[in-house]
């Protein structure tokens, strides 16, 4: 053990020596990533809540057709403004980005409606913006509900019961509760953690492998008193060392910008505490080792530090799409999916977020069956280095 050990700190100090490479891991990983995304995320909460309580300019071409239908805008917050002077130039108005959304009221908008004829009016909008396909959505909806405010006067108006319209009535019960709305903006929050800490090591199994066979180091080192099987397993936990440290950097940096997070306002309340975060760095403890031993692995193949780094970024993504795949398709924990490394602990950390019970036969699983594959590769790993040909 005691050879063990000075291999792990010879690493280790190696690592630390190298202070580029180290604030590269252990700053752009953990903390930049939760910084970007909570910075994102502020920013689209922002606009949403501006754009909900704001005022919205319409331009409206044939105002004095429809006053009433005007009026009933201005009630929903809707500015009504001059549109372009002929109907037919609505079109290019919106395709030039003069407007992103314009409504033209026909000349014949009132006798219609007197005549109890569906009154037509055109709304112009370009789906592709993102700003005018909103505007669009907010004006369509307003159409709508005066649609239905006159549909409601008329059969009124003949002795019936608007009621009649809606046999059956929808109460929409969400059994959701604050914890579990956060989750759905904060579910990828795992794909930050596993990446941050791949990150945290990358460079360091890089260095240790592709690295030292690169400067000719390694031939040295292999000489030395010390059995290939005890140099490669400090190698590793060296590696584990620094993806641990990014990994609690970015927990915590994610703990951090939570708080200046204004999900509150969305009516989303994350469980994201520090007990969380405790538990959070236990159960991704298991995949450092895998994770570890996967890059040592994969730079052990390699002749260049180049041709490693441009391997292990692909390892970097690998971890993360079955977590991209479940996100989409929104899969529940089963049983199963507790013996995939990173899917595991993505459908587990879902869970503390929505402050949901914990299976605890999902945690043994995960936590076993990912130290478990780590143990194989570490075992792997050391075997592959007994070769000669491991030189070059």
């Amino acid at each position: 053990m005691r050879t063990l050990f000075t291999v792990f700190f010879k690493e280790i100090l190696d690592n630390i020596r190298d202070r580029r490479t180290l604030a590269s891991a252990l700053i752009m990983g953990p903390i930049f990533g939760p910084v970007m995304f909570a910075f994102v995320i502020n920013m689209s909460i922002d606009r949403a809540l501006d754009d909900a309580e704001s005022t919205m300019e319409l331009p409206v071409i044939g105002q004095e057709h429809a006053p009433n239908l005007m009026r009933f805008l201005e009630s929903r917050n809707i500015d009504i403004v001059a549109g372009p002077d002929r109907a037919g130039g609505a079109q290019e108005a919106v395709k030039t980005g003069l407007h992103d959304v314009i409504l033209v009221v026909p000349e014949g908008f009132g006798e219609q409606l007197a005549d109890t004829i569906p009154a037509r009016v055109e709304l112009y909008s370009d789906e592709a913006n993102s700003q005018g396909e909103k505007e669009s959505r907010r004006a369509r909806y307003a159409l709508q509900a005066y649609n239905q405010q006159l549909a409601a006067i008329r059969i009124t108006a003949r002795g019936i019961n608007p009621s009649v319209l809606r046999p059956i009535n929808v109460d929409e019960i969400d059994v959701s509760t604050p914890s579990g709305r956060s989750a759905m903006l904060l579910g990828m929050m795992s794909y930050f953690f596993i990446f941050a800490l791949l990150m945290g090591g990358m460079y360091l199994a890089i260095d240790t492998t592709a690295g030292e066979r690169e400067r000719g180091s390694l031939e040295p080192l292999l000489s030395l008193p010390v059995t290939r099987g005890r140099l490669i397993l400090g190698k590793i936990l060296a590696t584990c060392v620094f993806m641990a440290a990014s990994l609690m950097l970015s927990l915590l940096s994610f703990y951090v910008v939570l708080e200046f997070m204004p999900l509150e306002q969305l009516g989303m309340t994350p469980n994201f505490t520090l007990p969380v975060v405790a538990a959070a760095f236990l159960l991704l403890l298991p995949f450092i080792l895998l994770g570890a031993a996967v890059m040592t692995l994969v730079a052990s193949f390699t002749k260049s530090y180049k041709e490693a780094q441009t391997w292990l970024s692909v390892v970097l993504v690998a971890p993360t799409l079955p977590i991209l795949i479940v996100s989409i398709l929104t899969l529940r924990p089963k049983l199963e999916f507790m013996f995939i490394p990173s899917l595991s602990q993505h459908l587990i950390l879902v869970d503390m977020v929505k402050n949901e019970p914990i299976n605890g036969l999902h945690v043994a699983i995960s936590v076993i069956s990912t130290l478990l594959l780590g143990a194989l590769l570490t075992w792997v790993c050391a075997r592959l280095y007994r070769r000669e040909g491991l030189l070059g």
